[in-house]
């Protein structure tokens, strides 16, 4: 039912095919984020059209609304959206964590014990416990493909002893979370956390990969580091996972640290950024990103991108891209949406073509070379 294999190597970027009960992915792979069931100002079927292969839900979101009720009535969460190839689920642990930060009054909307995580909603504010059990079986309900244990995810920067504390916590609610599990329809990934400490890190992947899990995440990163520190932190991981088993970089990233992860070792990844920055009106190119909003494009009636295959870039101006954003017209969100996720699919599959014919090194240095222009 499940099954992953590297096809083919080169220095430590992988070529890989993931076998899911809802599809093939091809690896390295970008999963758009669909934290409410819904990538933000996209239908299915552009999705498929640009080239998504799976998507990425948000446990904590889903839980609140619309409830683990309504979709389970659904039939799960494939059927609740319409959605008929893979999804992975988070935990929702780093919501609880994040959302938890700054309500404003001076008190803390999370308690972390033991046991688990007290937090109220970022919304409503009525109270909710998350434990390791619960999230499994929240999941469950869901029936997604890949689903992720509650860890505990520390903020940047962090001391030693809470790190250790907080890596502690996160192997036992792992284990709990490998006993609570009885669905043999999905698969557990393993979250490797450890903050910035490298003996941190090493000690959380080595106790992780003992599980012998199907999948492993490196959690706790891109949450303010340096990006030295990130790549330094990815580098350690995936020299302790097994070879043979995917990898996945949480919340990581944008299309350089991907590319820097790729060459790494890293198979999947997961972001917000090309969603919630084309509603911002920044948009990817192969040189750079530009903001659509100024003045600049006023008069350009070149496409986005050139190079761009995408329905964006292949029927409207960028002087019309900014005309409709500063018209606060829904299409230019939608347009600026397909563009930038397409742009980040056309990434993987250039990076997935150049593992294959042994060019990887030299696709990365002249992407870098060509990304660094001014658009």
């Amino acid at each position: 039912m499940f099954s992953f294999k590297v096809i083919k190597t080169e220095g430590k970027a992988r070529l890989g095919e993931f076998i899911t009960p809802h599809g093939r992915i091809e690896t390295p792979v970008f999963m758009p984020v669909g934290t409410q069931g819904t990538v933000k100002a996209m239908l299915h079927k552009e999705l498929l059209e640009i080239g998504t292969q799976i998507i990425l839900g948000n446990t904590y979101h889903l839980y609140l609304r619309p409830g683990v009720e309504i979709i389970k009535e659904a039939g799960g969460l494939h059927n609740f959206i319409g959605w008929q190839r893979p999804i992975l689920t988070d935990s929702g642990g780093f919501q609880v964590f994040s959302l938890a930060r700054g309500r404003g009054d001076g008190k803390s909307k999370v308690k972390v014990k033991d046991e688990g995580v007290e937090f109220r909603d970022h919304l409503a504010g009525d109270l909710h416990f998350f434990t390791p059990e619960k999230v499994i079986e929240i999941q469950e309900i869901f029936g997604s493909d890949i689903i992720m244990p509650l860890d505990e995810c520390v903020e940047h920067p962090t001391t030693y002893a809470y790190a250790k504390i907080a890596l502690e916590r996160t192997i036992n609610w792992l284990d709990r979370s490998i006993k609570a599990k009885k669905s043999e329809e999905q698969v557990l990934f393993g979250i490797v956390q450890g903050a910035f400490f490298e003996d941190l890190r090493i000690e959380s992947a080595l106790k992780t990969v003992e599980r012998d899990l199907f999948g492993y995440a490196i959690g706790g990163l891109s949450v303010g580091e340096p990006k030295e520190v990130m790549y330094a932190m990815t580098e350690v991981v995936c020299e302790h996972l097994p070879p043979e088993k995917p990898r996945y970089l949480m919340g990581v990233g944008m299309p350089e640290d991907i590319l820097e992860a790729v060459a790494k070792g890293v198979d999947m990844f997961d972001c917000v950024a090309p969603t919630r920055m084309a509603r911002t009106g920044t948009l990817f190119t192969s040189k750079g990103k530009i903001n659509i909003r100024n003045e600049r494009y006023k008069k350009d009636f070149s496409p986005v991108d050139e190079k761009c295959d995408c329905y964006t870039c292949k029927n409207f101006t960028r002087a019309y891209l900014r005309h409709l954003f500063l018209a606060e017209e829904i299409s230019a969100y939608i347009l600026n949406t397909i563009h930038n996720l397409r742009f980040y699919h056309r990434l993987m599959e250039n990076i997935r073509e150049a593992i294959k014919e042994g060019r990887f090194e030299e696709f990365r240095n002249s992407w870098h070379k060509a990304y660094s222009l001014r658009a």
